[in-house]
């Protein structure tokens, strides 16, 4: 700690003289008669009421000052306005938030109407949830002349509007109770242990890896050369050299500045690197997934917290700490990063630093507040970590957006994986796309409920056209499987013709309800932002529900909705996906602030019961069966057991583009494949699910 301000001496100064010459010190003969308060315009028996709006004006000035730092303009006694705002700044140095301070009352000192007190409520925002609060007592005079002098001696007016007007007599204790002259406030803060992110089984998905974090330190190299190192680094990792030597330029002339931290594992040559003028490369550990793009979307990332972080953190996130920016990490940074540990000392000048930080140890003085530290409390996913790797795995190659979901008969989340090609979205829980003719489960099951059987004779044509629009079954269609078939073989080699035949039997509310009930268009408690489907119920015509019946028109489903779909046909009952198993924090028990997430909708299911009965899902289990055994998807007839599965393309666009979907029944695990782009969803999406689906008969034997 520095020796104190001049400043603060001449304050100190001026205040042992006017204590000696007035004797208005707290405490004093003049104050005594305080123990006779009563509140303003309160005074019982007297027949002249002051007018005290200029008092109530005068306190309220000064603790609007008092929060934001700078008492200019306050009328003061005891101090000149620049002093006291020295004295301020000195005495807070160390609190890295500015406190809110309010008037909490006003009041005459009886029988002397040219003096009050005022009662000042302080809150400082040191963390969410645990506000250090106090009050301060402020003493002020009426057409009270300032005898304040500076170190030269020179007086100095307060700055008053008359002699009628209110002053504040300044003193340490308008700051803290019991302040003296020469203390300070120490603020330390013991960041909490960052919790790991876990799957089913309880490992940790996210911990901490060994990293070489790279970057020109601007120290190792001359000035001259700070714009070429930054940009041939930037040139050597293929980041953007521009913003890049930008970013170097801005720092101070002693600053490390970031590029990127590779994993240890990473086949990146470092020496390379660092062989650049300026470059240097720190081994550090950062809380990083398996891969760099395992689950990625999902989990999300954690670094330096953002200005914006810590503005709307309440106090919770400060500069320099590490928290979530994306994902998982971000909506439940509350849980993961725990409660920081407070402590807020009043020490003698020269004992204690005035920085923040530090680990709590210093116990000089006398402590004024402090939160215990609470470390992070894991947040456990039900992602099986095996089957999650492989469908990176299956992903790795796909140049558009693309993902596979299995669920579990159980709701639970075993595998989400996206693409890097979707751009960082997470396509498996958040994409919206019509799913094509893996829609037909819902509409054979409106059908069946309308009457129809599986050996229900329907009509095969090459083409149908309703309202003006024609529709046609895909170019590959068997044409030995036209004409006049059962509801079963069209659905198992997917004759989109056949169920727009059916169109007029069931209505776009019927087709809906049959849809929610197999989990289409339903929020659940997820725990992460999702889209869940949607089928609407009304506008569009009868061209629209005709498209409806083989998912296209406004129909629309993310990749968890129809993983959501297969899970529930192997059920038997509609399947409520989860992805976040839900937990309190120990921070959260200790007070601190609580996740958010995003989506209220995947916390508040709000759908009616499903009817789905289980003679019901028997029935389309066989249908799914029949696209294996003799349809669209016999590339997984090879596989053991009774898998059962559907196919879907769904054109975009101006028609020349299709989504290729495939789902799969397989044991008690429902699987949705998805590709953004591609021909037809056997020919692209089947491969992908099938060897998914090997890996899942190895690491999932309970299937």
């Amino acid at each position: 700690m520095p020796e104190p301000t001049s400043t603060r001496a001449t304050v100190r100064a001026v205040r042992r003289r006017q204590r000696d010459e007035s004797g208005r010190r707290r405490g004093g003969p003049a104050l005594l008669a305080v123990t006779g308060l009563v509140l303003v315009g309160s005074l019982a028996g007297c027949t002249h009421k002051p007018d005290d709006t200029p008092l109530q004006d005068a306190a309220a000035q000064l603790a609007s000052s008092l929060a934001g730092g700078s008492l200019d303009g306050v009328a003061l006694t005891g101090a000149a306005p620049a002093e006291a705002t020295a004295e301020r700044k000195d005495v807070f140095a160390a609190v890295p938030v500015r406190p809110t301070v309010t008037v909490k009352d006003v009041a005459r000192v009886k029988d002397h109407d040219d003096q009050a007190t005022a009662t000042l409520a302080w809150t400082w925002p040191v963390a969410a949830g645990h506000p250090w609060s106090y009050t301060t007592t402020v003493h002020l005079d009426q057409g009270a002349k300032d005898a304040t002098s500076t170190a030269t001696g020179t007086a100095t007016a307060a700055p008053s509007a008359g002699d009628d007007a209110w002053s504040v007599r300044w003193d340490p204790t308008v700051l803290l109770p019991d302040l003296a002259d020469d203390q300070h406030v120490t603020f330390s803060r013991v960041r909490p242990q960052r919790a790991n992110i876990v799957d089913g089984s309880g490992k940790a998905i996210v911990e901490d890896r060994a990293v070489n974090v790279i970057g020109v330190d601007k120290t190792r190299t001359d000035e001259a050369k700070w714009e070429s190192s930054a940009r041939s680094l930037a040139k050597a990792l293929d980041l953007d050299a521009d913003a890049y030597a930008k970013q170097v330029a801005a720092a101070g002339p002693k600053a490390f500045v970031e590029a990127i931290a590779l994993r240890a594992s990473d086949p990146t040559d470092v020496s390379k690197l660092t062989a650049i003028p300026g470059v240097v490369a720190l081994a550090q550990k950062m809380p990083l997934a398996p891969t760099h793009d395992w689950a990625r979307p999902l989990l999300g990332t954690v670094g330096d917290a953002t200005a914006e972080i810590v503005k709307a953190s309440g106090g919770r996130v400060q500069s320099g700490d590490q928290t979530g920016l994306s994902g998982i990490q971000k909506q439940y940074d509350a849980q993961l990063a725990g409660q920081a540990g407070i402590a807020i000392r009043l020490v003698d000048d020269g004992d204690g630093g005035l920085s923040s930080g530090g680990d709590g140890s210093d116990d000089k003085g006398t402590e004024l507040f402090s939160v215990a530290v609470v470390d992070g409390t894991p947040v456990k996913l039900t992602l099986d970590s095996a089957l999650q790797s492989d469908a990176e795995k299956v992903l790795a190659d796909q140049k558009v957006a693309a993902a596979i979901v299995a669920v579990s008969t159980s709701g639970k989340v075993l595998a989400a994986a996206s693409a890097s090609a979707g751009g960082g979205l997470s396509t498996a829980t958040t994409g919206k796309f019509a799913p094509g003719s893996t829609m037909k489960v819902a509409s054979s099951l409106a059908l069946l409920r309308e009457g129809a059987k599986a050996t229900t004779t329907v009509p095969c044509t090459p083409s149908l056209t309703v309202d003006g629009r024609k529709f046609t079954n895909d170019a590959d269609y068997p044409p030995g499987r036209l004409g006049d078939i059962a509801l079963k073989t069209a659905f198992a080699n997917s004759c989109n013709t056949a169920f727009i035949s059916q169109a007029k039997k069931i209505d776009q509310q019927e087709l809906h309800d049959a849809a929610a009930d197999l989990g289409i268009g339903v929020p659940s408690a997820l725990g992460v932002p999702a889209f869940f489907g949607s089928v609407p119920t009304t506008g569009g015509g009868a061209t629209d529900h005709a498209a409806s019946m083989i998912g296209q028109g406004r129909v629309e489903a993310s990749p968890l909705t129809m993983a959501t779909v297969a899970a529930t046909v192997a059920a038997g009952h509609r399947v409520s996906p989860v992805l976040v198993e839900p937990a309190k924090s120990a921070a959260t028990e200790a007070g601190a602030a609580t996740a958010s997430p995003t989506d209220v909708a995947t916390l508040s299911p709000t759908a009616a019961p499903s009817k789905l009965t289980k003679s019901e899902a028997s029935t389309l289990h066989g249908f799914m069966r029949a696209v294996v055994t003799e349809g669209t998807g016999t590339i997984l007839s090879s596989l053991p057991g009774d898998v059962a599965a559907k196919t879907g393309t769904a054109q975009f666009g101006d028609g020349g583009k299709a989504h290729a979907w495939m789902i799969a029944a397989d044991g008690d695990v429902g699987v949705a494949v998805f590709v953004d782009e591609g021909e037809y969803g056997a020919t692209t999406a089947g491969p992908l699910l099938k060897e998914f689906l090997q890996d899942l008969a190895q690491d999932h034997p309970s299937k």
